[in-house]
């Protein structure tokens, strides 16, 4: 009888530092560990990692990130001016680390499927292998469900979700034909995908889609690493170019002076995700993180999210509560 007392006193105890955690920590409980007690950053040194999206917002603050421990770097995007940039910060960051032969700078569309072949042949023959693959690239959305054409849907599942599994494919078979050599795939994912939020339907469908193709990914292939880090709101230019429920247009608002985690936190994060090959992680200022982990209890998140409604999830979307 004392010991079925004391168990239960155990576990009451389990739940209530947890739930402590939930409130205070701006990530999750095992993120917030291996940045602590995991492999350090540094341990990466040396390999190769392919971001894709790199010229601005989270794809550029891990950029540097990982140059400042030394990771050679493939970074890849649209806008070549600013990935020259990145470079030049990703040198000064590295502080003597790397030189400029460890950073290829790639003008690239991920849009364009029918050239991912011949980007991948471009990394291996330059760095003769790729360690790991981060897609990063990506928009978001602001749009009421019900206005939303299905050209966006179209549009923001191109992007979002088949131009990441495609370049994934390719990784994929070239890590397989590797020999005592597990490859490791990357995704920038959302709490979106976790966590639906108001008025970004087709946003949380892609990510929510993006998570099922890399998990099944996971079951399938014992000898590939797949880590999907889920970014609650963030302080960058994300949402400029954002979808809105009409094909072709922008959203074009900035987040300046919105409650967001700074984007070198994330990377912060994200670096360590990376570097312990976390299946999945997310980040987030309160009280993101907590309600993400709410969600993993179906019934709490039912209660909860009912009790806030959608304005108020929304206000927590915005960086305004």
């Amino acid at each position: 009888m004392i010991f079925l007392e004391l168990l239960f006193i155990l576990l009451i105890g389990y739940y209530f530092i947890y739930l402590i955690l939930w409130l205070i920590l701006d990530c999750n409980v095992e993120l917030w560990y291996n940045t602590y007690f995991g492999l350090p950053i540094s341990s990466m040194r040396g390999q190769v990692v392919w971001v894709t999206g790199a010229s601005s917002g989270i794809g550029r603050a891990l950029a540097l990130t990982l140059a400042k421990y030394g990771v050679r770097l493939v970074i890849s995007a649209r806008r070549e001016n600013l990935l020259e940039l990145l470079k030049k910060d990703c040198l000064e960051q590295a502080n003597g680390l790397l030189s400029e032969d460890d950073i290829l700078v790639m003008q690239m569309d991920v849009l364009n499927i029918s050239q991912h072949e011949a980007f991948f042949d471009r990394v291996i023959k330059y760095f003769g292998r790729l360690d790991v693959l981060v897609n990063n690239a990506g928009r978001s959305q602001r749009a009421s469900w019900e206005e939303i054409k299905v050209q966006v849907d179209r549009d923001l599942f191109e992007l979002d979700v088949f131009s990441v599994v495609n370049l994934s494919r390719i990784a994929v078979r070239y890590f397989l034909q590797l020999r005592n050599v597990r490859g490791h795939i990357v995704t920038t994912s959302s709490i979106a995908g976790l966590c639906p939020v108001p008025f970004s339907a087709t946003y949380c469908a892609a990510k929510s889609a993006i998570n099922a193709y890399l998990n099944a990914l996971r079951l399938e292939k014992s000898g590939i690493d797949v880590s999907i880090f889920c970014p609650g709101p963030i302080a960058t230019d994300f949402l400029q170019e954002a979808f809105t429920a009409v094909p072709e247009e922008m959203y074009g608002k900035s987040t300046n002076g919105q409650k967001r985690m700074s984007a070198e936190r994330c990377a912060t994060l994200f670096a360590t995700t990376i570097a312990n090959k976390l299946e999945l992680s997310w980040c987030g200022l309160f009280p993101v993180n907590f309600l993400t982990h709410a969600t993993r209890y179906p019934g709490l998140a039912k209660i909860i999210f009912k009790l806030m409604g959608k304005s108020t999830m929304n206000k927590i979307r915005e960086g305004k509560l």
